[in-house]
């Protein structure tokens, strides 16, 4: 039972990174205007990556609480360190970029907050297979 538990919060986690990246991101920057549409990111996304940290890390627990410690131990360990990151060190920092006019550090930043999205999802794939 516990394992189904982490089954469906880790499927729930990557229905919440998926419909973030195609449908919410996409929608709010061709609906809003810039300032509109950055106010907007700056609020929800906190709340994206919290959400997501939260349950990650229960999943994380049912890992343990099961005593499995191999390797999808480690994807869902790196998912939820990565969730931490994003939150309270990349965003402060890609929004101060933004703020500050520093595209370049901004573009690189943002892509890297874009490439450990992407790594996520695929470590979540790996964990439902």
């Amino acid at each position: 039972m516990i394992e189904q538990i982490g089954i469906y919060l880790t499927s729930m986690i990557l229905g919440i990174m998926l419909f973030f990246s195609f449908v919410i991101a996409p929608v709010v920057f061709t609906t809003l205007d810039d300032e509109n549409a950055r106010k907007f990111i700056r609020r929800i996304f906190p709340f994206y990556y919290n959400v997501n940290l939260v349950i990650s890390f229960i999943v994380l627990l049912t890992f343990f609480f099961l005593s499995k410690f191999g390797i999808k131990f480690i994807l869902i360990l790196t998912i939820t360190i990565l969730f931490a990151i994003s939150n309270y060190y990349l965003m402060p920092l890609i929004n101060k970029y933004k703020d500050e006019k520093q595209n370049k550090k901004f573009k690189y930043s943002h892509f890297i907050s874009v490439v450990i999205n992407f790594i996520q999802m695929i470590f979540l794939v790996f964990l439902l297979i």
